[in-house]
């Protein structure tokens, strides 16, 4: 028993000497089942490096979307919102990494006073007016013997992480909506291009059918056909050109600035970017973890909220402190100076909530369960992120099909027209 007792002594100091015991649970980073390979077999290209991933809008060769895409990391205010979050977090790091150190405070005072003599209590010579020279500092310093302080840290450490993480997935979906809207408005203003040049030919369409129908060699329902041919293309201009206005407004809100003010930035129909290969880069569904900002965003949110389990446990322990005022005190000023003028007291101290009605496991448990409920949205962000790219895929592999047999239409359209004339 003796022996015992020995060993928990010795492991206690221990402690005290080389900085504490940190309580709570050790975070470990989780690591989901994901499958294997994809469901859909979708054309991908192997051997695409990170830095063209990190720019894949280069790939679409395309210099004004570029320019646009550096407009938006500089000037967007949901980023730049982001980018102060960052700050903000690493102030509280840094906030939370000074309790490691003793605080040190001054003070300084000057007090006149003058008792009543008109009292019954006062004493001879006590009524005259009393002068008080002081100043000093004081310190505290808390010892993190049970790694409240380190938790604390950690959490916050992790909290800095995830704020990045935030950033990086804000900036990657400005930028997906930057290029998106610039297509759409290219697309707009191509699409308007087609319309007029097919306005111009169905009417002169109907004016060839009307001379005909003039001339009784055309049926009146040639006449009819026509001007509803022309009717349609007509309406359809208008939904155009609103779509080109709204990419547009869009566009300048993504780069912070008024609708009215981008207007003529990109007046004009030019070609609709595209990419130069049919087949996306090949991911592994483990690489998804690794690669998508928004699941190491959560992952980081869950370690955050794991160091807080040891920082609410470190409470159901005593703690420890060493506190100590140095000061000077005179009836003069000119006697502030002196030697005999100090204060001080020096020593350490103990505080422990022996009883606090259930309330700090309360707050334990308050934190477990928390970290449950970020460990479970986590795991929603993967499954959400594999949702998203098998959607990808599927779309990507049969719009490639689409795009195919729209080709072949266009040919045999072609054809049609050739032998018509």
């Amino acid at each position: 028993m003796r022996n015992v007792i020995v060993v928990k002594s010795a492991v206690f100091s221990a402690c005290l000497i080389f900085g504490g015991c940190t309580v709570g649970p050790n975070y470990h980073k989780p690591s989901p089942a994901v499958p294997g390979v994809w469901h859909e077999k979708g054309p991908m290209a192997a051997g695409v490096s990170d830095a063209v991933l990190r720019n894949w809008w280069t790939m679409l060769n395309d210099p004004n979307l570029n320019c646009l895409i550096d407009r938006a990391a500089e000037s967007n205010p949901g980023l730049q919102q982001a980018y102060f979050r960052i700050e903000e977090s690493r102030s509280l790091r840094d906030y939370a990494a000074g309790q490691y150190y003793p605080g040190v405070g001054f003070a300084g005072a000057y007090s006149r006073s003058k008792s009543s003599e008109n009292t019954s209590f006062s004493f001879p010579g006590a009524a005259g007016l009393q002068k008080l020279y002081s100043a000093g500092f004081d310190t505290a310093w808390e010892i993190d013997l049970f790694g409240g302080i380190k938790r604390s840290v950690q959490s916050a450490q992790a909290s800095l992480e995830a704020s990045v993480e935030s950033f990086r997935n804000i900036q990657i979906s400005l930028f997906a909506e930057v290029a998106s809207n610039y297509v759409e408005l290219r697309t707009a203003q191509t699409r308007i291009q087609y319309a007029a040049e097919n306005i111009q030919i169905q009417q002169e369409t109907l004016s060839l059918t009307e001379n005909r129908y003039k001339v009784g060699i055309a049926p009146e329902l040639d006449v009819t056909q026509a001007r509803q041919n022309l009717a349609n293309t007509e309406a359809v201009v208008p939904s155009l050109r609103q779509a080109e206005r709204a990419a547009i407004n869009r566009l300048a809100v993504l780069l912070g600035q008024y609708p009215q003010d981008f207007d003529g930035v990109l007046a004009g129909p030019a070609p609709i970017p595209g990419l130069s290969s049919a087949q996306v880069p090949a991911v592994l569904p483990a690489d998804l973890l690794r690669q998508r900002p928004d699941i190491r965003q959560a992952e980081r949110e869950l370690a955050a909220q794991s160091a807080q389990i040891g920082a609410a446990t470190a409470d159901l322990y005593p703690a420890f402190s060493l506190t100590g005022s140095f000061y000077l005190s005179a009836k003069s000023f000119s006697d502030l100076g002196r030697w005999s003028s100090r204060n001080y007291t020096y020593g350490p101290g103990l505080t422990w909530n022996v009883f606090a009605g259930g309330r700090l496991r309360s707050l334990v448990r308050v934190e477990e369960a928390r970290t449950c409920e970020l460990l479970k949205a986590y795991e929603s962000t993967v499954l959400g992120a594999m949702e998203e790219v098998e959607n990808a895929l599927t779309a990507y592999t049969q719009e490639s099909l689409r795009e195919q047999a729209l080709e072949r239409a266009v040919q045999a359209s072609e054809d049609s027209v050739r032998l018509v004339q």
